[in-house]
């Protein structure tokens, strides 16, 4: 496929202008020409994803999560191993290509496959931040079952539940990443439990305080983001060579 046409795509699916201002969103290395015929998809572009890949011939790295989050002068000078890394991809001329929050909040992204992977229906966005989806249960359930349903869903090893709120709920929110400081917004719009992950203790204790429905789930479930974008890069091109690297691993319970 050619380079351009590529672009164009990618753009056009998720256009910079729904991510966070600020974002280090697109080109994060090298440049994407000519004709790209094997495309790499990760979460995270990291030594352990180049080494699934360096043996064979890839034109582009697509990741979620931007490769060189700042200023890459800044970077490059307080973290040795993505140092390294990226002169060796530079060297190789692999470009490395991120689609962050423009991907968590584009129509089709991680949110709206989250939401469907969990079961909801009439999926829409909230007033108070387009990127969190919220939706319907199919049926009523007890937060536990809930709870349980979520880990199985999403596909996760774990979830932390914190059941505070009604003991029966009917609607849930749902937002990839660390967004558990969003609670309050799933809260005042009505829904009856939220999913996020990363929350830190104040949030977990604001929660309690609010006597509402939390269940963190684990950053790593936007490794849906593999999936959902070698789709729609097939659909595009049939021809593309799309190698998924999945090298996420969540932490070991004891």
């Amino acid at each position: 496929m050619n380079a351009s046409k590529l672009l164009y795509n990618l753009r056009k699916w998720f256009p910079k202008s729904v991510g966070y201002p600020g974002d280090f969103i697109g080109l994060q290395t090298g440049k994407i020409k000519g004709d790209i015929k094997t495309i790499a998809i990760c979460l995270d572009f990291d030594n352990d994803v180049f080494d699934k890949i360096k043996n064979r011939k890839v034109d582009l790295i697509l990741t979620h999560h931007p490769f060189i989050y700042g200023k890459r002068k800044e970077v490059m000078f307080y973290d040795i191993v993505k140092r390294k890394l990226c002169n060796t991809i530079d060297k190789l001329k692999i470009p490395v290509y991120s689609m962050h929050t423009n991907f968590d909040s584009g129509k089709g992204g991680m949110n709206d496959a989250l939401a469907n992977k969990l079961g909801l229906k009439n999926i829409k966005s909230l007033k108070a931040d387009p990127m969190i989806r919220g939706g319907k249960l199919p049926k009523e359930m007890d937060i536990h079952a809930f709870a349980k349903l979520a880990k199985e869903k999403l596909e996760l090893d774990y979830v932390m539940l914190i059941a505070r709120g009604k003991k029966k709920v009917k609607s849930a929110a749902i937002c990839g990443g660390a967004a558990a400081g969003c609670f309050k917004m799933a809260m005042e719009e009505g829904y009856d439990v939220f999913l996020s992950g990363d929350a830190p203790h104040h949030i977990r204790h604001d929660v309690n305080c609010y006597k509402y429905n939390y269940i963190e789930i684990a950053h790593e479930v936007e490794k849906i983001f593999i999936p959902v974008m070698a789709k729609k890069l097939k659909e595009l091109d049939s021809k593309l060579n799309i190698i998924c690297v999945d090298t996420q691993k969540l932490p070991d319970l004891i």
